[in-house]
């Protein structure tokens, strides 16, 4: 795909044109046509509330829910939407049957609002959180393996994976790490906030009992429009955080209706789709994407003399990029505010491991000159 997508297709996007927006990955950013689409089933529910509610929206829902299932290449059955993947997890895990001295084991790249559903977990019924510490930076998929098949043991209940880290950027080696897991006959959960649209999904191939995901992240749907699967086997008294009129009716009544609420999101997710087929096929915009995250990460690692937190078969659209020694010791929120301020960038700084990290997306709308900015504000920082 041609180097210059970025400034080609922006305009589909509301972003401001005085800002550098490099941090997709935390909030994504919906495209007009797809935010057209949410208005228009907004505007249709609110020409007769109680028409959309009773006869208009089970109809749609279910028809949103079969296309997005056939682009995660799995049964609608066994997909469910959710608001976010925080959401999807905490169905999981408020619906498991932990008893005391069951241990969950997470990674210390996982992310954190799953981790205080953890702990939350921990309170209530006496299980306990285990971490595997996965170094960083990272050579290569063999110590994410060797770190959390270490913390395997005879009380492990429940390992939760990220197929991409939040904190690091890191494609995980799901298949090694799940193959691990179900030879101890281990339950996996896996956050995919991330994954979907960054990478190519086909859900029941991954061989999670559940797995959870964004599509306002990577598939740029409106917010609010994420989704939990659920292996057909695991689906007995997995039920939404919400209960509400559809319970004991099967996993999929359940969470289609837990109450009155803005459905408009889920049902704009088939537009999300279609929005890619109007700017290059998204295959193409992925490819175009994690090259332009590895050129960016790649160039301003040599200009700050650093490096880069996860080898190249590891990064997707993400890349984590060490800043320069000198910002060791500068609170976060204050390089936050200092790279919105002085130069209206925005992207995530934070500490790990010890080491200051940046972290890069790279979006359809983004382009190279971009990171550059950011190259020249970090080098002139404070100024």
């Amino acid at each position: 795909m041609a180097a210059s997508l970025g400034q080609a297709v922006r305009h589909h996007w509301n972003l401001r044109d005085d800002i550098t927006f490099l941090n997709h990955g935390s909030y994504g950013a919906t495209p007009k046509p797809v935010m057209a689409e949410q208005r228009r089933w907004q505007d249709l529910m609110e020409e007769n509330p109680v028409n959309f509610m009773r006869r208009v929206l089970p109809q749609a829902l279910e028809k949103a829910r079969a296309g997005l299932a056939g682009f995660l290449r799995t049964d609608p059955a066994d997909l469910a939407f959710v608001d976010n993947a925080t959401g999807g997890a905490n169905a999981v895990l408020r619906s498991l049957d932990f008893q005391p001295g069951d241990e969950i084991l997470v990674t210390s790249h996982g992310y954190n609002a799953v981790k205080q559903t953890v702990h939350f977990i921990e309170e209530k019924t006496g299980a306990v959180m285990t971490t595997a510490e996965v170094p960083f930076p990272l050579a290569g998929p063999e110590s994410i393996v060797a770190a959390v098949t270490a913390k395997l043991t005879g009380r492990t209940r429940l390992v939760i994976l990220d197929h991409i880290t939040s904190p690091t950027a890191a494609i995980q080696p799901l298949a090694a790490l799940i193959a691990a897991c179900k030879s101890e006959k281990i339950l996996v959960l896996v956050d995919g906030a991330h994954a979907p649209g960054m990478l190519d999904l086909d859900l029941p191939a991954i061989g999670a009992d559940f797995y959870t995901g964004n599509c306002h992240k990577w598939l740029c749907a409106p917010k609010g429009c994420a989704f939990l699967w659920v292996a057909a086997d695991r689906q007995a008294g997995i039920h939404p955080t919400t209960i509400s009129h559809p319970f004991r009716k099967g996993f999929s009544e359940e969470f289609a209706w837990t109450g009155t609420r803005d459905a408009s999101a889920w049902l704009s997710a088939g537009a999300a789709l279609a929005f890619f087929d109007t700017i290059g096929r998204l295959p193409a915009i992925r490819a175009y994407c994690r090259d332009l995250a590895t050129q960016a990460a790649e160039m301003l690692a040599d200009a700050w003399s650093t490096g880069i937190g996860t080898p190249a078969p590891l990064r997707g659209s993400m890349a984590t990029i060490r800043l320069p020694d000198r910002f060791r010791d500068i609170p976060v929120q204050d390089v936050l505010d200092g790279l919105w301020e002085n130069h209206r960038i925005e992207v995530p700084v934070h500490h790990f491991g010890g080491d200051p990290w940046v972290r890069i997306s790279a979006a359809p709308y983004n382009h190279i000159q971009e990171y550059e900015v950011l190259r020249n504000a970090v080098a002139r920082w404070p100024n």
